[in-house]
């Protein structure tokens, strides 16, 4: 794992506001609810991509995490999660912490308007805290992934492709810390400060180096699987024990029902739910959504509940839930 430092920008224009239309909130055991007008809560995710890699109408994976009402935290950066933050109409002047399940196109391609948008949100200089998977070298089936600083430094760094940045707006610094996708037996604490603790273990989707997160704060829990295969299922259950909301990747069908493929980078309802049962999880909120389950979900539903009693729901962009 390693750490890095990359500058990027100075200027300064006002406030960006996003907005969210939609609602659905979890809360642990109960059935997920309309947050309609309520006061802000502690912890608070508003969807901004539910889809995955086709152009199908969805923004791709994205969430935004509020603490206290406030933007804070974003997790991966699908495309389309740019206009979606832009529907949302909330500040953007405190988001300081990225989270990258992996470096796959549908979750990390939209970072750079992204860092764009909160530059010209900021009228003060901007710091990033960057959280993703170490890279890994190319070998026979496998493909090469550069490391999360490396990514960075790639888009934002002295010889990046967006260096301009550096002129453009409020002054941007990045600390990345890659995270190595190595089996673990317990998750790693990447934040722990002012009720805020946000950990990490390695998870497994197929030759991409991949983490799993969980955000902690104030009484309230979010877990996030990534894209996920069989193998990183054990890793995936030591973080969400007990977690208020499990945030689940959810592309194939129960075999035979997906290519053979699919199932050596994704995990099927029944896996789903069988996880969620064992870890006691509040609610299931079910995202990156293929066509294949959306046009099965009555069924996906009810495998899952063969073994979780618990809430369901699938994920639209602009949902807003409160774990």
């Amino acid at each position: 794992m390693g750490h890095r430092g990359v500058l990027a920008g100075s200027s300064r224009v006002g406030a960006i506001l996003l907005g969210i239309a939609g609602a659905v909130a979890c809360a642990a055991g109960a059935p997920l609810a309309a947050t309609g007008g309520a006061a802000a809560t502690p912890l608070e995710l508003i969807v901004l991509g539910s889809g995955g890699p086709a152009a199908l109408g969805r923004a791709a994976s994205s969430y935004l995490l509020l603490l206290d009402g406030e933007p804070r935290i974003l997790v991966d950066a699908g495309p389309g999660s740019f206009a979606r933050i832009g529907e949302a109409h909330l500040p953007l002047d405190g988001l300081d912490v990225v989270l990258l399940t992996h470096l796959h196109v549908d979750h990390a391609a939209e970072l750079p308007g992204l860092v764009k948008a909160r530059a010209v949100a900021a009228s003060r200089p901007v710091h990033f805290e960057v959280f993703g998977p170490a890279g890994q070298r190319p070998a026979p089936g496998s493909a090469a992934f550069p490391s999360t600083s490396r990514f960075i430094d790639l888009m934002f760094g002295p010889e990046g492709a967006f260096a301009y940045l550096k002129d453009f707006s409020a002054p941007i610094t990045f600390h990345v810390t890659d995270l190595s996708p190595a089996p673990a037996r317990t998750p790693r604490t990447l934040v722990d400060r002012e009720a805020l603790r946000i950990s990490a273990i390695g998870g497994h989707h197929g030759d991409a180096p991949a983490i799993i997160y969980r955000i902690d704060y104030r009484g309230h829990s979010v877990a996030f699987s990534g894209d996920i295969d069989a193998h990183g299922l054990p890793a995936l259950q030591s973080i969400a024990r007990g977690v208020n909301l499990l945030v689940f990747d959810a592309v194939v069908l129960d075999p035979p029902g997906s290519p053979d493929v699919l199932y050596s980078l994704h995990s099927p309802p029944r896996a789903i739910g069988a996880l969620a049962a064992a870890d006691e999880v509040g609610g299931l909120l079910l995202s990156h959504l293929s066509p294949a389950v959306e046009g099965a979900r009555t069924a996906v539903t009810a495998s899952i509940a063969s073994h979780y009693h618990g809430s369901v729901s699938f994920a639209a962009d602009g949902m807003h839930l409160r774990p």
